[in-house]
């Protein structure tokens, strides 16, 4: 019995030299890193910055814990942001993470396809196609956005249609989903015909894999009365901290005249718009 436990005993500090050991190693290799990669700071930043941005998260930043300071440094995201354009719409709010904010910024765009009409149904997927079904048509009223030339129109029976983004192939993986939720920001436009009331609806949706909805903004139905002003109107909605679990984004618009009218006279929908932003501008 006692020879066991002086084996044991052998054992136990054997573990604990080897455990030190190791450590020594890490802590000397990270030692020998630094002194082989040592630059200035400011010669660093300025190879940072002329460097794509995905080298400087993925390859330089794990080099040594100088390289690393310098990659998570505010200043370095904050030149970039200046250097690329991307300026803060009210400057009194500041991001917490100008890294986060540059690559939100650098990748956002709209994540609908098609959604001024210009290439007539093409990534949209009619839901219901009532009446005289969904039509393209030049605008009737000049839309804000000067280079919004064309619209869908409705009929007299009930028009919807709808896309499911898909965030993963869009290039949001899982992990930054659930970590960081970025603001989802949610626009369309839609206006009457002066001569015919008309009603319109939208639905947008946050789904899990499964997708089940998690989130849903539906506001109530807008009506128009005939012998109205044909003007545009703009529906926004911004989701904000809406948890994990976010994988797919549906969004379904559309509508009818409530004349019953054959032909087109139904609400007019374009410019519509899903976006992945930063907090700060929304």
């Amino acid at each position: 019995m006692k020879r066991k436990k002086a084996m044991g005993g052998t054992s136990s500090s054997s573990s604990r030299t080897a455990a030190s050991e190791t450590e020594t190693a890490a802590s000397e290799t990270e030692t020998a890193a630094s002194r082989l990669f040592s630059v200035p700071m400011e010669i660093l930043e300025k190879l940072f910055l002329n460097l794509p941005p995905k080298e400087v998260v993925c390859t330089c930043r794990l080099v040594c814990r100088q390289w690393k300071e310098v990659a998570d440094s505010e200043y370095l995201w904050r030149e970039r942001c200046r250097r690329e354009r991307y300026h803060l719409r009210d400057v009194s709010r500041t991001p917490k993470d100008w890294r986060l904010f540059y690559f939100l910024c650098k990748k956002r765009r709209n994540l609908l396809k098609n959604p001024r009409a210009e290439d007539k149904f093409k990534g949209w997927n009619k839901l219901h196609d009532g009446g005289h079904q969904w039509k393209v048509e030049d605008v009737m009223e000049p839309h804000p956005d000067v280079t919004v030339k064309k619209n869908f129109v409705t009929s007299f029976d009930m028009c919807k249609k709808s896309q499911l983004i898909d965030l993963e192939r869009e290039g949001y993986n899982p992990e930054f989903m659930d970590h960081f939720q970025p603001d989802i920001k949610i626009s369309d436009w839609y206006a009457p015909r002066w001569d015919c009331g008309s009603q319109y609806e939208i639905c947008v949706e946050l789904l899990n894999q499964n997708k089940r909805p998690v989130h849903t903004f539906a506001p109530e139905t807008v009506y128009f009365e005939q012998w109205n002003d044909q003007k545009w109107n703009q529906m926004t909605h911004v989701f904000q901290n809406y948890g994990p679990g976010v994988r797919y984004i549906r969004f379904t618009h559309g509508g009818q005249d409530t004349q019953f009218w054959a032909g087109w006279y139904g609400i007019r929908v374009t410019d519509s718009c899903v976006e992945i932003c930063p907090s700060v501008e929304t």
